[in-house]
This record gives structure tokens, C-alpha cells and sequence, in this order.
């Protein structure tokens, strides 16, 4: 079922607009074991016109056909053991609260329309995400083997006339150097004493670790869980983190204190199984001072007239100076990173909102002014970017659109294997529906046994 995103142009949002969630419920289809209630094909009916969704063909009959071929999917990804995390949830859980706030305007507002607390909120959604993320999986995993040449592409595009050929919007190719406001000493020291705090609180067996988790740990993902990560590969981790967690053998002991990319831990064994680990961590931040904010803003103004006048490279200050460890090795060159592949280019959209601020009033070769932004290990970081190039929107060609147009096809072919697959196991599981569906012009055969 499609979730609701925020609008980022609007600061508060209609609240009528959002979907009511008390509905009586009424098994109309059984999909292998699952049922599909009245009140789930109202829910995904509601969603799909809050979001401006179009059907091709009835709603009342494609919609609960999409839910069915979302069970589909579900049934598979139980049979091939396909997981997710406690973790995992729970950061997409808040995701999505965090946008209907968003939306809503407050926290206050959203409880106020739903009439339940935003944790009830969260109970709700988690099964929901969960199998959202399931889906997906499932998706991929079917898809992971289809694969296309330089061939299949010529063939596909060599016969169709100029005007069939795909628009290529507007892309961009932006470079980015990030610095770290210095954090004193003290500061560090002062998480530092917290942890140990912790450590000693739960060691002296006056509260539990999980406890402490949900009430101080900043990592939002996992502190609703007790600070519960679930199981884990060791290439999932940060390096400093997975090597002290794996290390760990005794469940009643805490670690030292570890500091990883997204600030300072420590971590309680809870199991291991195989080569995967399930532990508990408190994550603190320290905190970054306006006053050291401005100071390295200061600096980097400097740094933004140098550049513009040419004193020094741009690709020389990232090597000496940037701290973004995404980029570093890259000529400060951003990677945009998607199911099509890995590219330089992005359309504006895709760029991080204060980047794409930036580089709307950027000419080629021009250095942004100095700008604040939260990178993606939550950390607050001062940035400056060049717009490298700039492609403007025109109809795709072979020679400078080819990976495009590889994608393209790469694409299509995932989703007639995905039909293909659809069809094929809708004929090997059992479905059962409500009479009124049975008239309905269905996109795929077979539902009516």
C-alpha cells in the first residue's frame, strides 16, 4: 500500500485530507492463507486519490487485484526467508510520522485528528512497513538475474521513430566540499561521562540497558526497540562499531565506549547466530556550538572567493580539506545511486534540498556560497558545491543517452518478468473472493478458479 510523503511546499496540510482509519471490516478475498478486508481496498482507495493515483480500468476491481498481487508477493518472501529488521522498521515507522507531522503542522495536531498517541501510531504502522519492505524485497530478488547488453538496447530503439524516444529532463552534475564545525573537548568528554554513567547504572543493576535506550539513545530507529538493532551482518555496521559488538561474549557485560561516524556508543550483547549479531546500543551525539557553526562558515566564505577567482582548484581544496568521505576520492563529485545504477547525474528533485537550492542559481563552473546541512550520518555539517555541468532536457539519444536508454530497457524487462511471475503464481494459489468481484476485467487471468 503507497504511504503519504510529505509536501515540502506546504507547512500544514487539511487534516480531512488524510486517511480515516475507522472502518468495518469485511473479508471480501483470501489470497492463499491472507485475507483482504472492506477496509483494507477502502484504505488503498483513499491513499491512491490523496496522491492523485489513475487506474487503468475499474478502481473497485484493480484496486483489491493489486492487494491480492501484494499477498502474492508476501507468501513468497515467507517461503524464501526474506527478513526485515526490528531496526529497519522502526526507522521507516518514524519516517512516515515524522511526515504527516510534517503535514499536519504538530505532533499535537496529528494525535488530535487520529485520537490516539503518536506511539499507537506506530504500533499500527509497523506491520504495515513491514510488509511494504517485504514486497520490495521480494521484488528485487526476483529481478536480480535479468540483465541487458549493449545489444538488446540497440535493437529495442533502432526501429522507432524520433519522436517515441524518451525525454531526458534537465540533469546536473554537482561537486561538494563539507566541513565538520569543530567540537570541543568538553563536549566530547561531557557524552563521554554519560555513557559511562550509563554503563555504570546498568552494571550496579539499578535499570536495565534497554531502559536507558529508549529514553536517551539518538538513534530513532532503534530506540523505541530498547536500543535493539536485530540481527545484523558485519558489513552492515560501521567498521568501529561492528568490530567491538563482534568482539563482545558476554551478554551481561557493556562495551567500552566506541565512536563510529555517527557519533559515540556503547553496545550490549543480546545473541549471535551464525555470522550475523543481535545487540543493543545508546548512541550520543555531541553537540556542535552555533559559535563553531560560524567560525567555520567564516572560513569557508573565504574559501568560496578563492575558488571563484580561481586561486585555487576546486578537486585540490576537497583532497586537502572536504570532509565528506562519499566524495573525497571522487573529486568531490556526488554519485547518484538508484535500482537503474550508479550515475553522476541527478535531476533536481533528486539532489538534498539545500543542495538543490544551491545549484538552481549556480552557472557551470560557479562555487555556491557557504551553506548549513545535516549530511547522512545526522551530523551537522557547513558545505560549499560547484555545478560541474548541467544538461538541459532533450529527446534521448544513443550517443550521449545510452545508459539512460539502457535503464530503460533494463527496466521494462524486470517488469515483464514480474508479470510473468505474477501469472504464474497466481495459478498455484489458492484465492477466494466475494461474488461481486467475479464479473470484474481483471489485468491478470486466473483469479476466478
Amino acid at each position: 500500500m503507497a504511504a503519504l510523503t510529505a509536501n515540502a511546499d506546504k507547512d500544514t496540510i487539511d487534516v480531512s485530507l488524510l486517511p480515516t482509519p475507522n472502518y468495518i471490516d469485511e473479508v471480501v478475498w483470501v489470497v492463499g492463507d491472507e485475507p483482504i478486508l472492506r477496509s483494507d481496498i477502502e484504505m488503498a482507495r483513499m491513499q491512491a486519490e490523496q496522491e492523485g493515483v489513475t487506474w487503468e480500468g475499474d478502481p473497485d476491481c484493480r484496486i483489491p487485484e493489486q492487494l491480492a498481487v501484494q499477498k502474492l508477493f508476501l507468501e513468497q518472501a515467507a517461503i524464501d526467508s526474506i527478513e526485515v529488521t526490528e531496526s529497519e522498521i522502526m526507522q521507516g515507522v518514524d519516517q512516515q510520522i515524522n511526515a504527516w507531522i510534517q503535514m499536519v503542522g504538530s505532533k499535537e495536531k496529528l494525535e488530535e485528528y487520529r485520537k490516539m498517541s503518536v506511539a499507537q501510531m506506530r504500533n499500527d504502522l509497523h506491520d504495515d512497513f513491514k510488509n511494504r519492505e517485504l514486497i520490495q524485497r521480494m521484488r528485487r530478488k526476483l529481478v536480480e538475474d535479468v540483465k541487458v547488453t549493449p545489444a538488446d538496447v540497440k535493437e529495442h530503439f533502432r526501429n522507432l521513430p524520433q519522436d517515441s524516444l524518451p525525454m531526458i529532463p534537465t540533469t546536473v552534475e554537482v561537486q561538494i566540499i563539507t566541513m565538520q564545525p569543530r567540537i570541543p573537548i568538553e563536549e566530547i568528554n561531557r557524552v563521554k561521562d554519560k555513557l559511562r554513567d550509563f554503563t555504570e547504572r546498568v552494571q550496579s543493576g539499578r535499570t536495565s540497558f534497554s531502559t536507558l535506550a529508549r529514553f536517551y539513545s539518538e538513534d530513532t530507529g532503534s530506540a523505541a526497540q530498547g536500543g535493539e538493532l536485530g540481527y545484523t551482518g558485519r558489513g552492515m555496521l560501521d567498521p568501529n562499531f561492528a568490530a567491538v559488538a563482534f568482539n563482545l561474549s558476554d551478554p551481561k557485560k557493556i562495551s567500552k565506549i566506541v565512536e563510529s561516524e555517527y557519533g559515540f556508543h556503547i553496545i550490549q550483547l543480546i545473541d549471535k547466530r551464525g555470522d550475523k549479531i543481535n545487540c543493543r546500543h545508546i548512541l550520543m551525539k555531541p553537540k556542535v556550538a552555533q559559535s563553531d557553526i560560524d567560525s567555520t562558515m567564516v572560513h569557508m566564505e573565504r574559501l568560496t572567493e578563492d575558488l571563484n577567482g580561481k586561486k585555487f582548484q576546486f578537486e585540490d581544496v576537497v583532497s586537502l580539506l572536504s570532509d565528506d568521505k562519499d566524495t573525497k576520492n571522487n573529486r568531490g563529485l556526488m554519485s547518484n545511486n538508484s535500482e537503474s545504477g550508479r550515475t553522476s547525474r541527478f535531476e533536481m528533485k533528486d539532489l538534498p534540498t539545500e543542495i538543490a537550492r544551491e545549484v538552481s542559481r549556480l552557472a557551470v563552473d560557479e562555487v555556491s556560497q557557504p551553506f548549513t546541512m545535516v549530511n547522512a550520518r545526522g551530523k551537522t555539517v557547513c558545505a560549499i558545491v560547484k555545478l560541474k555541468s548541467r544538461t538541459e532536457a532533450h529527446r534521448a539519444n544513443m550517443q550521449e543517452d545510452f545508459q539512460v536508454l539502457s535503464n530503460k530497457v533494463l527496466n521494462q524487462r524486470r517488469e515483464d518478468t514480474v508479470r510473468e511471475w505474477v501469472k504464474k503464481k497466481i495459478k498455484s494459489t489458492y484465492v477466494k473472493m466475494d461474488e461481486r468481484y467475479k464479473n470484474c476485467d481483471f489485468e491478470y487471468e486466473g483469479w476466478v478458479k
